[in-house]
């Protein structure tokens, strides 16, 4: 029950309720909520304040809102470290994970500026232009662009792209990749990213760009990725050094 004679915020009474149900399992991930209108009625508030409730688990990855359908508990976010360098497939996989993807397209471009010095070619240098939809049994996880150097990976073709590109890379060409630089930032998606990954335009999204080295210390790939931000956290470990 919702109590109006407090000062405590009523957004707030309804949002701790249904926070205190997905935390004791009462609400599983995946359970639909009632709509707006119907909660506004079940609480005698008005929609505005279950908005702001339900904006606010959203917000915090608890719920999500699935385009036509309406809002549901979401799913456990994958924990993913960054003290080891691995690709989508092998993340999925170490967590009990089936990878997937989905080719949107796969082409041969003259590299952009941005490209170009990600991957310290130069301007209008050949690169593969990879456009995939990342899976995890089967859900859309991440939206990613991908670009590698045509002159390193002469041979590279669609049929590869079927399972790990690290794995081709290391175990069918032979070399080895050794390091990445990358940075993480929030983001909002796109209209286009929203379509791909099931979710509302607008909504947060982790951006994650990322240059791959060689062991000699060449780079092979640059990528662009947009993981769905109700289904990712990252983790890091830190030691404070003296």
């Amino acid at each position: 029950m919702i109590n109006k004679n407090t000062p405590i915020p009523i957004y707030y009474q309804l949002q701790e309720q249904l926070r205190n149900k997905i935390e004791a399992g009462e609400l599983k991930p995946g359970a639909p909520l009632p709509s707006e209108r119907d909660m506004s009625e079940t609480y005698n508030i008005s929609r505005m304040t279950v908005r702001q409730a339900l904006n606010n688990l959203m917000n915090e990855g608890l719920l999500t809102r699935i385009k036509g359908k309406g809002t549901f508990v979401a799913e456990k976010k994958i924990e993913q470290p960054l003290m080891k360098l691995t690709g989508f497939s092998e993340d999925m996989r170490m967590r009990g994970i089936e990878p997937g993807s989905k080719l949107i397209s796969f082409k041969v471009v003259d590299a952009e500026d941005k490209v170009a010095k990600q991957l310290g070619i130069e301007p209008s240098a050949e690169v593969y232009q990879i456009n995939r939809l990342r899976l995890g049994d089967g859900a859309p996880m991440a939206y990613e662009v991908s670009y590698l150097i045509k002159d390193r990976l002469p041979e590279l073709s669609k049929k590869h792209l079927e399972g790990s590109l690290y794995d081709y890379i290391e175990k069918s060409l032979g070399l080895a990749i050794h390091r990445a630089r990358q940075t993480i930032e929030p983001s909002f998606a796109t209209k286009l990213e929203a379509e791909l990954l099931t979710i509302d335009e607008g909504a947060p999204v982790l951006l994650l760009e990322r240059t791959t080295f060689l062991s000699d210390d060449s780079t092979v790939e640059y990528v662009k990725s947009v993981y769905r931000g109700d289904r990712y956290k990252f983790i890091t470990e830190m030691k404070r050094e003296g």
